[in-house]
């Protein structure tokens, strides 16, 4: 069992927030905007994992509402594959990183961990059961990833 490090708030995501359950976080998932506005509101949240297009907050509402509100809070979001306007609106937004659905479950793994300032899915493990593995000048802090890394590592891993 591992010490929780870190709050992340996952919002729209069904079952691709399973994804996450093997960190050593405190997950709370959501399936709507105003959800989260309120669990925003009553806890302290480390990072945002949302889907651009919310059934309640379309187009990013939720996200440049968060942004707009906490501009130093990390945050992911989730694009529809190919949808190049969300993307861009995404980027243009400021947040974290941009994802899509169609890539794998470790890449999303290490995503979240970059933004809590993990460099790795075993260095965030490492940390949580207290050894000081992965703590040092190789950690890798948050980065935006370009679409043109994501197809690289999406064709290696098929």
């Amino acid at each position: 069992m591992y010490t929780v490090v870190a709050n992340v708030l996952a919002i729209g995501m069904g079952k691709r927030s399973d994804a996450l359950r093997e960190l050593p976080i405190r997950l709370l998932v959501m399936k709507t905007g105003a959800q989260a506005v309120r669990c925003l509101r009553e806890e302290r949240i480390d990072t945002v994992v949302s889907r651009w297009g919310l059934i309640d907050m379309p187009q990013g509402r939720l996200l440049k509402n968060i942004h707009a509100a906490k501009p130093s809070l990390p945050t992911i979001a989730f694009v529809t594959p190919g949808d190049n306007a969300q993307e861009i609106a995404a980027r243009s937004l400021g947040v974290s990183a941009v994802l899509s659905d169609d890539i794998d479950d470790d890449y999303f793994r290490e995503s979240v961990c970059q933004l809590l300032g993990v460099s790795t899915v075993a260095g965030f493990k490492a940390i949580a059961s207290g050894s000081r593995a992965g703590i040092g000048s190789g950690t890798v802090h948050c980065r935006c990833f370009e679409t043109a890394e994501i197809e690289s590592r999406l064709a290696k891993s098929q």
